[in-house]
């Protein structure tokens, strides 16, 4: 056996044995614990609630000095069906953020995240604003007051790590 096919062996086996740890995940006694199970979860009650695959599609929750945003594309440049969705659901969102209704990213990840309910206080002070990207869109968040400010960064850093975006937590 040479180098590369030990290699990929080895990779195969560990892949194997990573696998088997939740090959049968019904039978896993702590399940509601479960990183894999949660992840999985969350990713089918966001597809539910986006109306697009997050496979096909690519998040990054932004920080900036006034606020932040979110920002989604497809990741195939001709898949037309998840870029129209996408732009839907980010417009829809900033009308829902605009009057204090987070229950979209509530029922995601089945918490209320960081932050939201002070967004939620101080949503006249907030504006959201959706615009179209190439392949998507993205939902600005901005204000001038640092109460919001503070909770908007806690809302995103929260989605970051929910998502594992890999995005940056500071400004």
């Amino acid at each position: 056996m040479n180098r590369i096919h030990i290699l990929a062996l080895s990779s195969l086996m560990g892949a194997g044995i990573a696998m088997g740890q939740h090959a049968d995940m019904d039978k896993c006694p702590n399940m509601d614990k479960c990183p894999m199970m949660q992840d999985h979860s969350m990713q089918k009650r966001g597809d539910q609630a986006m109306g697009f695959s997050h496979d096909k599609t690519t998040h990054h929750f932004l920080l900036s000095k006034d606020g932040g945003s979110i920002e989604v594309e497809a990741n195939d440049a001709s898949d037309a069906a998840s870029r129209d969705q996408i732009r839907q659901h980010l417009s829809h969102i900033a009308k829902m953020f605009a009057e204090g209704n987070f229950k979209t990213p509530m029922f995601i990840h089945d918490q209320t995240p960081p932050g939201a309910e002070i967004m939620q206080r101080h949503k006249g002070e907030l504006q959201y604003t959706f615009e179209q990207t190439e392949r998507g869109g993205r939902v600005r968040f901005n204000t001038k007051n640092q109460d919001a400010r503070s909770a908007i960064h806690d809302f995103l850093r929260f989605q970051i790590s929910e998502h594992k975006t890999g995005d940056r937590t500071e400004i």
